[in-house]
């Protein structure tokens, strides 16, 4: 589809937050993960004409304003704007594209997925197209490949459909089915979790000892299958121990760290029942599984042990 790049009305688009509830790092290996999104967090872009001739990129949180014409190739901005012209063939038009979001920054929260997600609708439709959710998906992750270089698809598939997910790199998305509502936390360490890193040295110690870290995935996706049954079944009190279980395997993966374990101690010394890193690691954020009755004083303890903030979010 070739679209004319007229001055149309404005434009905008939000994507939502995500947490990975089970199986990071395995699912680039085959494995399942399962991921659901955060509403209480967004992404949003606006694009607005303008007298000026080109696109000028405004990303309010970066406090940067640029250019299109001038942005590099490996910005991830430039990159989801580019994606989106060259799919609807289509020259850049002469407007704005203002980004902002309330989605932490490298924690594990596929901030830079929403951003492209809500780019990558925002522009559409101000060209006059209607992408559907699997050309979405599919746009988004050619710009993820600059995130984390060899992305497992899980970010991009979780916000683009904006429902919890059973996520295999060979099967299509599956969404599940939440038979009992169930509170999280999510604590935010106030490290950086530098995903791309993390994801490539976890390939080099796959590579140098193959069957030791097969054996790690392997029991990290059945644990997100039990987890799956548990979810679907309605069998809430399940997830904890299995959280706790997945923790434990991400540790001997070597992607946890210090801040992490001390924010989990804390939360299951206060009264959560499972608690475990959601992302890259080495930072980022803690999901901690909270009841209704106990969450106060988890999320207490958790800002006592050092995170500067803790989101609530019901998933459903």
């Amino acid at each position: 589809m070739t679209v004319n790049p007229v001055p149309r009305r404005p434009s905008s688009a939000a994507a939502p937050g995500k947490v990975i509830l089970f199986g990071e790092h395995a699912v680039v290996y085959g494995r399942p993960a399962i991921a659901v999104p955060v509403a209480q967090v967004q992404a949003t872009a606006t694009v607005a004409a303008a007298s000026a001739a080109g696109l000028e990129i405004r990303a309010i949180d970066l406090k940067r304003t640029f250019p299109l014409d001038q942005a590099p190739a490996n910005d991830p901005l430039a990159a989801a704007i580019r994606v989106t012209l060259e799919h609807w063939q289509s020259p850049a038009p002469p407007a704005v594209l203002t980004i902002s979001s309330t989605i932490p920054v490298a924690s594990g929260m596929g901030s830079g997925t929403a951003v492209s997600i809500a780019i990558i609708r925002a522009l559409s439709s101000y060209l006059g197209a209607v992408p559907d959710d699997e050309l979405v998906s599919n746009l988004a992750y050619e710009v993820e490949r600059l995130y984390h270089g060899t992305p497992s698809g899980i970010d991009n598939t979780v916000v683009t459909w904006n429902r919890p997910v059973y996520f295999s790199r060979d099967r299509s998305v599956q969404t599940l089915q939440i038979k009992t509502p169930f509170d999280l936390l999510i604590a935010d360490t106030g490290v950086p979790s530098p995903t791309k890193m993390t994801v490539a040295e976890v390939r080099a110690r796959w590579q140098n000892q193959p069957s030791h870290y097969e054996e790690l995935f392997e029991r990290i996706g059945q644990v997100t299958k039990a987890a799956r049954v548990a979810i679907e079944s309605g069998q809430v009190d399940q997830l904890g121990p299995l959280m706790t279980r997945n923790q434990l395997l991400l540790e001997q993966l070597g992607v946890s760290s210090p801040e992490l374990e001390s924010l989990a101690q804390a939360g299951l010394a206060a009264g959560a029942d499972g608690a475990k890193l959601s992302g890259g690691g080495r930072g980022g954020n803690l999901i901690v599984l909270a009841r209704p009755e106990a969450r106060a004083a988890v999320r207490q303890a958790l800002l006592q042990a050092g995170a500067p903030t803790v989101i609530s979010t019901v998933v459903m």
